[in-house]
């Protein structure tokens, strides 16, 4: 095990709670309001820039809302779920459509429905029956229920608006042969029949660059089309790198690979890769924590910055056309932001706040005016609870390296806001 998995991970949690002190007045938050589903989340704005998206549950069950941008409260719901809550949907690049996936009473063989904003039809373009084994049986699940085949998104790109790439398994329940999808008609062309791997590293012209499946020893090993049909080995990621290394896209022209890539490493960094030669060159690091989320343009897929998360997440600007946009978000909320979405001409950005002492707070962000305008929290029961901070405290363990853990204390023993209690107190340490 490398030194980071030790030192990096956040193993301690320190929360201090209080007893035989002066009682509070503060109400016990209900346990719904904590775990139950949000009342919003999943923030997009279509890539035009005409509709604000997310989810929010219809009669108890999650689905998939629309708004026309600057008009919030004029949100209708797009999908019409019962059962089972949506968790994940796509905007598309034809101006009318948004796709999301649903399973059928949770069995989590996901069919890609279209839905038409303006018109509410919707539309099941998966609507395959069961898989059957090679002697044509039907594959039965325990319980005798028949096996469906799974569909999921693999690629969605500006450059091909009227058409994604998805997965299906309707051939072989082990292996998802890559399709491109007409998303008016319906229509499926085989892109590529697999027979060896677990995914694919697509471009935006849609030529499939990478695939990858694990090793016997837990790695990972990726492969690339060798022009005649087959596949050449490309790159090898063992067991030790495996959570820490992977694929973060290509640039729309595709000259460029990105990677996150600890190989060699104590953390991972971001690398920018020639695809033509091969040439690696290191974009962004961080000396305690792997880079994480990598935000990139939303037409060039050019990498404009990296976050890493050691005590708090923290960006690195590499794009200096959007270092005043992060030096401004950085001061609407003190918390921890992160892009959601952003439209084609980089006009507008959704942006989503994570605080420790409030729920999760969402806004608009208008880059030419230099504002961001705020539209929901996902809890609103969770928006006067009386929650307290998180104080990052980094605690030197016995063999030099260093535990991150977070310290709360009661509210009204901190009253100065150092985030430390004035007394001792009784303490419970998560582990």
């Amino acid at each position: 095990m490398k030194r980071k998995s030790i030192a990096l991970l956040p193993v301690l949690s320190l929360l201090l709670v209080l007893a035989a002190c002066t009682p509070t007045e503060d109400p016990l938050i209900p346990r719904t309001a904590l775990f139950g589903d949000p009342d919003r989340t999943g923030l997009q704005i279509s890539p035009d820039g005409n509709y604000i998206s997310f989810l929010a549950p219809v009669n108890g069950v999650m689905n998939v809302w629309v708004a026309p941008t600057g008009d919030i409260e004029d949100a209708t719901p797009v999908s019409q779920s019962t059962v089972r809550g949506i968790r994940s949907y796509y905007w598309t690049h034809t101006g009318e459509h948004l796709l999301y996936l649903q399973d059928d009473g949770g069995d989590e063989n996901y069919m890609l429905h279209r839905v038409h904003i303006e018109t509410g039809e919707d539309v099941n373009l998966t609507p395959f029956g069961e898989i059957s084994d090679a002697d044509g049986n039907p594959i039965l699940l325990p319980g005798g229920k028949k096996m469906r085949p799974r569909a999921r998104v693999e690629a969605i790109s500006a450059q091909h608006p009227g058409e994604i790439v998805i997965g299906l398994n309707n051939r072989d329940p082990q292996y998802f042969d890559l399709y491109r999808l007409d998303i008016v008609s319906g229509e499926l062309t085989l892109l590529l029949k697999n027979d060896a791997f677990s995914s694919f590293h697509i471009d935006d012209d849609y030529t499939v660059r990478l695939a990858s499946k694990t090793t016997e020893s837990g790695g990972t090993a990726y492969f690339a089309p060798d022009g005649s049909g087959g596949w050449t080995p490309a790159m090898q990621v063992d067991a030790e790198d495996q959570l820490t290394t992977s694929i973060a896209g290509f640039t729309t022209d595709g000259s460029i690979m990105y990677m996150r890539d600890s190989r060699g490493r104590n953390t991972a960094a971001l690398y920018a890769v020639d695809t033509d030669s091969g040439e690696r060159r290191e974009l962004a690091s961080h000396d305690k924590a792997d880079v994480s989320s990598i935000l990139r343009h939303p037409r060039t897929k050019q990498a404009q910055a990296v976050a890493a998360e050691y005590d708090r997440i923290s960006w690195q600007v590499l794009d200096e056309d959007i270092e005043d946009d992060f030096a401004y978000l950085g001061t609407v909320v003190d918390g921890d932001f992160g892009i959601s979405s952003r439209t084609l001409d980089d006009a507008l950005w959704t942006v989503v706040y994570r605080t420790d002492d409030g729920p999760t707070r969402m806004y608009l962000y208008d880059r030419k005016a230099g504002q961001a305008q705020f539209l929901f929290t996902d809890r609103t029961a969770l928006e006067e609870a009386p929650l307290t901070k998180m104080t990052p405290v980094i605690i030197p363990a016995r063999d030099g390296l260093e535990l991150v853990c977070y310290l709360s204390i009661p509210r009204w023993l901190d009253s100065g806001g150092s985030g430390r209690p004035a007394e001792a107190v009784p303490m419970v340490l998560l582990v």
